[in-house]
């Protein structure tokens, strides 16, 4: 898709197509994180550090289910 940089005051910015806005599923007021790719940049409604986060997390979790499992029991 073919995008337009247009001046905005003293910036620049780009208008994204509602096709586009739909896919992303984004709305005004929205932010969306640029990330560098080798192949460039990707525009997503996704923070990569909350992402890589929650992957720590969910591993974390999958280590040490059984224990939290039975702290759990316990407080009931």
């Amino acid at each position: 898709m073919k995008l337009k940089l247009r001046a905005i005051g003293t910036s620049m910015g780009v208008l994204l197509p509602k096709q586009m806005l739909t896919r992303l599923n984004a709305k005004k007021g929205d932010t969306l994180f640029a990330v560098e790719t080798p192949a460039g940049y990707l525009f997503t409604p996704y923070d990569p550090d909350v992402e890589k986060q929650l992957g720590l997390g969910r591993a974390f979790m999958a280590k040490y289910g059984s224990v939290f499992r039975a702290l759990a029991s316990l407080a009931r």
